[in-house]
């Protein structure tokens, strides 16, 4: 198995809180410690570097506690990159912040048409874009994926609100490998995904539960929630080498590892 480097985009958890609840994990009566959030921040972008990925951030927004979640940022792929509109009001003034550092990055831009959280929902696996709905992003939002994109779009239907989007419930652990969990698909996109990765790694509820899937793969290694214990033997197993990170603060809202990291495409090479 061979390591592809990676350019990532993260932002400091500065102002994370749960001040509102938007998904199951959101409970803003739990309290939160947000130093100790920036620290298991900093220690996964240490993982990163480590690995030898470049990792660029953006300038965090006061008042903006979710920004931390840089997946649901954008969509990145082949030097273009398809801004976002979020169901929710809470995190609607995201999406000019991180569009604005796409322009300013060079990127080519796209407006979204309908909800589109970006690669929250959209992962590239080899030459399909798997595209989650039932959540967060709109079916309708599928068809604008494959025109701006040029890739084959594969909709996969969320039916568990807990795996809300579907950075959740899958990851793509090199373009011929996914791992993902069965019940939080419905009965047509777990056919769908059989036939598409019939070798696939499916993860146990257990793992899932603590975000195990919320995980980030350069193809070799595989940077994972530390508790998701049962998963990363799995991937040791098939071999992968897997990293385990403890960012318990942010799963308090929701996110893991791959909530945190949106992958910047710059061109086809480095797909």
């Amino acid at each position: 198995m061979d390591a592809t480097s990676q350019r990532f985009l993260m932002c400091r958890p500065t102002y994370f809180a749960v001040d509102y609840a938007i998904n199951p994990w959101m409970d803003p009566t739990a309290p939160v410690d947000a130093d100790l959030a920036i620290r298991q921040w900093e220690e996964l972008r240490h993982v990163y570097r480590e690995l030898g990925h470049t990792v660029e951030e953006i300038t965090p927004v006061p008042g903006l506690p979710d920004m931390v979640f840089a997946a649901n940022g954008g969509t990145v792929i082949d030097g273009k990159a398809m801004a976002v509109q979020f169901r929710d009001p809470q995190r609607a003034d995201e999406a000019p912040a991180y569009r604005a550092w796409f322009e300013a990055a060079g990127f080519e831009m796209y407006d979204p048409k309908h909800v589109n959280e970006g690669e929250g929902d959209i992962l590239l696996a080899g030459d399909v874009l798997l595209a989650g709905t039932g959540f967060r992003t709109a079916h309708a939002s599928h068809a604008q994926l494959q025109e701006v994109f040029g890739y084959p779009v594969i909709t996969m239907q969320l039916v568990d609100p807990r795996f809300y989007h579907l950075d959740t419930a899958l990851t793509v652990l090199d373009e011929q490998t996914v791992a993902y969990l069965p019940e939080a698909f419905s009965p047509g996109s777990q056919a769908a995904l059989r036939r598409l990765f019939p070798d696939a790694v499916h993860a146990t509820m257990a793992d899932a539960e603590v975000l195990g899937l919320n995980a980030v793969s350069d193809g070799r290694h595989v940077v994972l929630p530390a508790q998701a214990t049962d998963l990363a033997a799995k991937l040791r197993d098939r071999g992968y080498e897997t990293i385990g990170v403890d960012l318990s603060e942010l799963r308090k809202a929701g996110g893991g590892p791959k909530c945190c990291t949106l992958r910047l495409r710059q061109g086809k090479a480095s797909k």
